[in-house]
This record gives structure tokens, sequence and C-alpha cells, in this order.
């Protein structure tokens, strides 16, 4: 059977400093609240024996206090002789015992824990927390949900999943159904970790106490490094590559130079302001300050553009295709020879793998190869802030511009 207690919800307080007074259901391992129309400071609450101290009506809290107790636990108990508690939620029991205590209310009763009911289910909830996002993320977590409608034949049985039907069992198989088109773990993994951000918000807003990652671990493998030796490094940026190659070889030069700053963020620079570039980064949407040393400058001063700092999106209709475009060029880098009677280019590329991807890797293997703090890398690349010491402790960027220089002049120079 249920089980019930008096709890002072110290958690949300009134702006005088009043706590509400519930009344706490307990079964089958989950909890809901009966708000009762009384609020009190912690000094007026005797939880040890769940009465009303210290307060000028006490008496008369009291009384209604055990006379609305007194309510829950007879509703509790006709629906235990009825044989109906058993297959019964916590929060069907809640509403039979709001119905009982106000009886003027039920159809509104009834009606709110249908939509609550509706609202929490797990794809509802799923899809909500993809609008929140913004855009680019949206995408990411709609292509997961449109996997879930796969892998469960059709929207309306997915959208009946309660979070508790999404098991240690049911996160295993949607695992194996999306190895049949995804073979990369970790590329699965996005589809996992996107679940479990939803569970993650749903405890936060109790709605659910179920978590089945405690069991469930989502473990990523080890991908090869997308990195440049440092003499690779070297032969890329003095490579005598064709004419139409160099514009894109120099902004992979600008993106390292600039500690691997993502083409994206590079193509919406606008200005450079006490010889410093400033930008939110449009993934994570945090500050960057990187010092623009004198290599950066001349590599922007031969591409400068007119409304943005450089100038590829007054040739480029979006910063994805010149990307694009960018990494099919930078695979080719290499030795050419034409062949056959029509000269066909036949290329020999040096790193048929690059991408601009390899400029922010690079730059952090080589600042760490140069024993740079790494607590410095870290706030070079934006990976600090996030614990509590970094809110008290205002990091000194200089470090980064120091270690900034100190690999552009290993790489370039060959000075340590």
């Amino acid at each position: 059977m249920a089980k019930t207690r008096l709890f002072l919800d110290t958690r949300k307080k009134s702006k005088s400093g009043l706590s509400t007074l519930k009344i706490a259901i307990a079964h089958h391992m989950k909890t809901a609240y009966i708000i009762l129309d009384v609020k009190l400071s912690t000094n007026q609450w005797d939880s040890q024996n769940s009465l009303v101290i210290n307060h000028p009506e006490k008496n008369r809290l009291n009384l209604l206090i055990a006379d609305r107790k007194l309510m829950v636990d007879r509703t509790l108990l006709i629906l235990n002789d009825h044989g109906k508690i058993g297959n019964m939620d916590v929060n069907g029991i809640k509403v039979e015992i709001e119905k009982n205590m106000y009886p003027e209310k039920a159809e509104k009763f009834e009606l709110r824990e249908k939509r609550k009911r509706d609202n929490n289910l797990f794809a509802n909830r799923f899809l909500a927390f993809a609008e929140s996002k913004k855009k680019s993320t949206q995408q990411i977590y709609m292509h997961t949900y449109k996997r879930m409608v796969a892998y469960m034949n059709g929207t309306e049985k997915l959208h009946k999943l309660a979070f508790e039907d999404v098991t240690k069992e049911w996160l295993t198989k949607f695992d194996v159904f999306l190895e049949q088109t995804s073979p990369s773990k970790n590329a699965r993994n996005i589809h996992l970790r996107n679940i479990r951000a939803v569970f993650n918000e749903a405890i936060d807003d109790e709605i659910t106490t179920f978590y089945p990652f405690r069991r469930y671990r989502i473990r990523p493998v080890a991908t090869r490094k997308r990195n440049l030796k440092i003499d690779d490094l070297r032969t890329l940026f003095n490579y005598p590559c064709e004419p139409h190659a160099q514009k894109y070889l120099d902004i992979f030069k600008l993106m390292f130079m600039l500690i691997g700053i993502n083409a994206i963020d590079l193509c919406n620079l606008k200005e450079i302001s006490d010889g410093r570039i400033e930008y939110y980064r449009a993934k994570t949407n945090r500050l960057y300050s990187i010092k623009v040393e004198p290599e950066a400058m001349e590599i922007i001063e031969r591409y400068r553009g007119n409304n943005y700092l450089l100038d590829i999106l007054e040739h480029w209709k979006n910063h994805k295709s010149y990307v694009s475009k960018m990494n099919k060029t930078l695979k080719k880098i290499g030795p050419v020879e034409r062949v056959g009677l029509g000269g066909k280019k036949v290329y020999a590329p040096i790193f048929p793998q690059i991408s601009t991807y390899w400029a922010r890797h690079s730059w952090a293997t080589i600042a760490a190869s140069l024993d740079i703090p790494r607590d410095t890398i870290a706030h070079a690349l934006g990976h600090g802030g996030n614990t509590v010491t970094d809110i008290y402790i205002d990091f000194d960027q200089s470090k980064v511009d120091d270690a900034n220089r100190k690999v552009l002049d290993w790489v370039l120079y060959g000075k340590r």
C-alpha cells in the first residue's frame, strides 16, 4: 500500500521566506505531492512530530492538517480495499485523492493529469527539448528522432513510450538497429547521448526518476588523431601548390595561427579591435579573444573583405559550401602529373585525409609538445570555464597569447 507523510518543501520559498506544506505520497518507488494551503517558516514546523509550532494559529492549522491527512489516508484505504491501488501509478492515486478533497474540481484534475501524461511521454519531451535548441542542434536531435521512429515502426508506437519503457534493453536493441546503417560506434553514440540529455532534463524537472544510463554506458571508441606532425605541417605550409589552391592553403594556415578557429567563425569575423579578434563561437556560444600575430595579419590583409574581415562570404553562398571545396582542395595538395592525350591531371596528395579540423587538432598537439600547461591549452581551445573553480578565477589571457606565439615560432621558424 502507498505511504504518506507531511513534508515542508523548503526547495522553493516565497518572497517572505515561507515554504509550502505538502502531503507526500510514495508508491512503487515514486512520489507525488498534495499541496496544502499552509505556508510556514522552517522554525514553525516540527518535522519529527509533524506539528505546527511557534505560529499564532498553530491550533487551527494543526486541525486542518490532521483533517487533510486523514482524508488522504482514508482514500488510500478505500482504493486498497477495492483492489485498485496495486495497478495504479502514484499520479493516478493523487488524482483520486484530489477528487475526494475537492469534488467540484474532479473533472479539472482528470484533464490536468491527462495533459501532464501526454506532455511527459518520452517522445513528446524529446521533441520539446529539441525545439528549445538552436537550429543546427535541432537538426541533430531530429535525426535521432527519425531513427527512433524507424526503430519503433512509426510515430504512433514511439509516442506511446513512457520514460520507464526506455530501458537498458531498449537502448541496446536501438544501438543494434542503428548499426545496420551506421557502423561507426561514435556516430551512433550521438543518438544515445541525445536521448540521455532528454532524460537528464526530465529528471531535473521532476518528470521521472527513472534513469537507464546508470546501467547502460555510452562508451566511445578511440579515433585516429586528426593532426599533422611538426615536419608535416611545415611541409604543407611551404608546399608549392597550384595557384587556385593557394588561397585555401593560406586560409588553413590562418585557421592554425588563430588557434584552430572554426571555419564558420572565421567567415563571420567582422573586425580586428586593439590587435585582437573577439567572437562567440557558433558551436558553443563561448566568448573567444585571440591576439592577431603579424603572420596572421599578413594573410588577413591579402584576403580582406568589404563587409567581413575576410572576403570568403563575398564569393561563396555560405561557409558550408566553402569548407566543402576547401577540404577537397586541401586533400589534393601534392605532386600533379598530366597523363593521356587530354592531359588529365593525376594527383598524388601528401595528406589525403586532411580537413579544416586538422588545424585545431594540430595546434593543440604541438602546444602540448612544447610543454605548454594543459589548462592553458584548454582555455585556448575554449574548454575551460566549466568548473566552480573557473568561476572564481579570471584566467590570464596573456598565457594563451604567449602559448600561441611559442607554437608559431616553433612551426614557422624552428625557434623553441
